[in-house]
């Protein structure tokens, strides 16, 4: 938790943006795993909710009445029984105290102020739930169906909340610069633990208990496989295997920002030529980002950039063929590259994407390309601003179905080598990701350490590890 004027003055820049109504920002409720009382762990609370009210107890819900200028925290005091079991938490009045808010209210209370000012043709502002509770919560206090819920959130209040937490202040970043720390620490030792015969399982529980117990958790589930042309290839009982490249992406959540790194690494501790030589691409492809990434410039011309480099050096191998500005505009680099560069990130890990995408990385002036194969997954677009956290995650990818795909309809045929990317079925995937801070002038990796990318530097960690 920040300092008390932290969300005093987060929630009156937030009162001036929605200028008008009712703000009813919910916080969330345990969720149960698969009986009442198994709940998953760590509790887990919206992040929206947190950046205004800072409270990380369950069952709450903030109500910012704008018009009148008063703000409220609605909640029910924890009862004896739950005391009983789960220790004392504090009053609802005095988590209230802590965030510079002097009003509270039983949850019941909640309806009420709802039905008073629908009755009074007052907007609730709300945003576009995404746990099934809420979404009957809602159904109670305002009457709208959970099917049309999404299209009734307000988008007032969506970018406002988007306005504010897509620069982060100085005390996030340095929250993220932890995280990244934890995030360093996953990474080095799973390269430190990568060896034959151990599972993806095993390896993939060695990264997620120094997130558990450094940090909060993980700020999503653990990738670590062998087939790195899965985008989100969960950790199996697969063995590792020499002369494979084995793929971890991975970060923590700690003190409520996240970090998202990505790493790709021989399992026998050394690459070989033909690894090297797709690995040499992305690499270049993910230091670009350092060159062209600024304010004032879209992160859709620097994903397109960084697309006619790769699409180059593929060229350069004989992977690619033909005139690269024109492949690039076909989409014929979405064969190696079917995902954006990268992502907003900050109180989650693809920060606020559950507000709507469209709102998050794009804007008027910059809009998604949903038609295009690959050119559709692209989260981020719009112009970059001093303070903005993206993710810089260029990889190549050789998927064996998508190349069978293609090449029976002929897809992009004029620009890619069809017979030589049969030799390459067996390849696998690799990726490289950082997380990228921008600066006034320009920008930065964050974290004071960097994890081990370049292949001397990955080969020479893991030859340590095992003399």
């Amino acid at each position: 938790m920040f300092s008390k004027d932290t969300y005093v003055r987060r929630r009156a820049e937030l009162k001036r943006l929605v200028g008008e109504g009712i703000i009813v920002l919910f916080g969330n409720n345990e969720a149960p795993a698969n009986y009442p009382a198994n709940g998953y762990s760590p509790f887990r609370q919206d992040s929206s909710f947190l950046y205004y009210f800072g409270q990380h107890r369950d069952g709450l819900v903030g109500v910012i009445d704008v018009d009148n200028d008063v703000e409220m925290l609605i909640g029910d005091d924890i009862d004896i029984e739950d005391i009983v079991w789960m220790g004392f938490v504090p009053s609802v009045s005095h988590l209230a105290a802590e965030v510079g808010i002097s009003q509270t209210a039983p949850m019941k209370e909640l309806k009420n102020i709802c039905e008073r000012a629908q009755k009074g043709q007052r907007k609730v502002h709300y945003l576009p739930p995404y746990r099934h509770d809420t979404k009957i919560q809602i159904m109670d206090l305002l009457g709208i169906h959970p099917s049309q819920q999404k299209e009734a959130a307000s988008l007032t209040l969506i970018k406002a909340v988007v306005k504010q937490r897509s620069t982060k202040e100085p005390q996030e970043i340095e929250a993220i610069e932890r995280a990244c720390h934890v995030g360093y620490l996953m990474h080095t030792t799973a390269q430190r633990t990568i060896k034959p015969g151990l599972t993806e399982r095993y390896v993939g529980g060695q990264v997620d208990g120094i997130a558990r117990s450094m940090a909060q958790g993980v700020s999503f589930a653990t990738i670590f496989t062998q087939h790195g042309e899965i985008m989100h290839g969960s950790p199996s009982d697969a063995p590792l295997e020499a002369g494979r490249l084995a793929l971890c992406d991975a970060g923590c959540e700690l003190d409520d920002y996240c970090s998202d790194h990505t790493r790709t690494m021989p399992v026998s501790g050394k690459f070989t030529q033909r690894q090297l030589e797709i690995y040499s691409i992305v690499e270049a492809c993910h230091d670009y980002v350092l060159e062209v990434a600024k304010p004032g410039v879209k992160y859709a011309d620097v994903h397109f950039a960084v697309c006619r480099l790769m699409a180059q050096k593929l060229k350069e191998l004989g992977l690619m063929k033909g005139d690269v500005d024109e492949a690039v505009r076909a989409g014929a680099h979405a064969m190696f590259l079917p995902h954006g560069l990268g992502h907003m990130l900050g109180m989650d890990v693809h920060d606020m994407e559950g507000l709507g995408q469209i709102y998050v990385g794009f804007d008027e002036e910059t809009r998604p390309n949903l038609e295009q194969f690959g050119t559709n997954c692209l989260r981020m677009g719009r112009r970059l601003e001093e303070g903005f956290v993206v993710s810089d995650e260029p990889g190549i990818y050789f998927i064996p179905h998508l190349i069978d795909l293609w090449r029976k309809e002929q897809h992009c045929a004029e620009f890619l080598n069809f017979d030589l990317l049969e030799q390459y079925k067996d390849f696998g995937g690799i990726r490289i990701e950082d997380d990228l801070l921008i600066t006034n002038d320009g920008c930065r990796f964050m974290g004071s350490e960097r994890i081990p990318y370049h292949p001397k530097e990955i080969e020479e960690l893991m030859e340590n590890n095992n003399n």
